[in-house]
């Protein structure tokens, strides 16, 4: 029994993995690989207010947090 119990949580992690590395690859591919690291929080961490034009800077930060907020939904 626990060695099935092991299997599933070892699966939904996966899964759970599989599907942030897709989340992440969708917003590599709207940004230029110079946005992104492979933390996205790191990535709002770093970010400094002011280094783009006001309408890119909002786009970049809320397709961040966006792909943040999907990753943490699972959906």
């Amino acid at each position: 029994m626990f060695a099935l119990r092991s299997l599933r949580r070892r699966s939904a992690e996966a899964g759970r993995e599989d599907f942030a590395a897709r989340v992440c690859a969708e917003l590599a591919d709207d940004l230029p690989d110079e946005d992104l690291t492979q933390d996205l929080d790191d990535c709002l961490d770093r970010y400094e207010l002011g280094s783009k034009p006001r309408c890119e800077e909002v786009e970049y930060l809320e397709m961040v947090q966006d792909a943040i907020d999907r990753i943490e939904r699972g959906c």
